[in-house]
């Protein structure tokens, strides 16, 4: 069967019967027969609430993460741990964790995560090391860090810096931006790529974010 020319995967097109079921009319158009007749199926069921299919965490569509600068206040040697809670931390907790992909969605064990950012009320420790620390990415690439939601502060919507390198490759330096801030339309650094997939109904908030690099 031909397809009519378009950059859509086949991949894309059944993310988009669980994502968006409106659309299916058009995806089933653009599948083979037995493609459609998978995708039906699985549309049928998702629509029953029988089979709620989890996005991919990586496609081999995805763009790499972007880069961002690293801004003024960015420390090195900062301290190996997944913690960067204090007992007299002040903001709201938060659990964020992810992975870290290179091409072809091939999982970067090892790879280096450094992590800083500003405290509740959207100050930086420039003298010490609080909120502040490194990690590294276990065997599937997996990474996860206990901090708070940092505060704002003048210029900027709330974010989190961080550095990623994979073992021997080349470094990314970027920032992570939180939905439903009113402060993201007027950041000119904001991009909408570096949104932490965030659920705000649970305490700690848990927040998701993976790194895809062209590693």
């Amino acid at each position: 069967m031909t397809i009519l020319k378009t950059d859509i995967s086949r991949r894309r097109l059944l993310r988009l019967l669980v994502s968006a079921p409106f659309a299916s009319v058009l995806a089933m158009e653009l599948l083979a027969p037995d493609e459609a007749t998978a995708a039906d199926a699985l549309l049928a069921a998702t629509a029953s609430g029988r089979n709620q299919t989890p996005t991919p965490e990586c496609s081999d569509t995805d763009e790499p993460t972007p880069a961002e600068t690293a801004g003024p206040f960015f420390k090195p040697r900062s301290p190996e741990r997944g913690s960067l809670l204090e007992p007299d931390a002040k903001g709201m907790r938060l659990e964020l964790s992810g992975r870290v992909f290179g091409r072809d969605c091939r999982p970067l064990a090892g790879a280096l995560l450094d992590f800083w950012q500003a405290d509740g009320d959207g100050l930086y420790d420039n003298d010490g090391f609080r909120l502040r620390g490194h990690q590294y990415a276990d065997a599937q690439g997996r990474y996860r860090l206990s901090t708070i939601v940092p505060g704002a502060y003048s210029g900027r919507t709330r974010h989190i810096h961080v550095r990623v390198q994979p073992s021997g490759g080349r470094l990314l330096t970027t920032q992570l931006y939180f939905p439903g801030e009113p402060r993201n339309k007027r950041d000119g650094l904001f991009r909408a790529e570096l949104l932490v997939s965030l659920d705000a109904k649970q305490t700690p908030r848990q927040g998701r974010f993976h790194f895809l690099l062209d590693a």
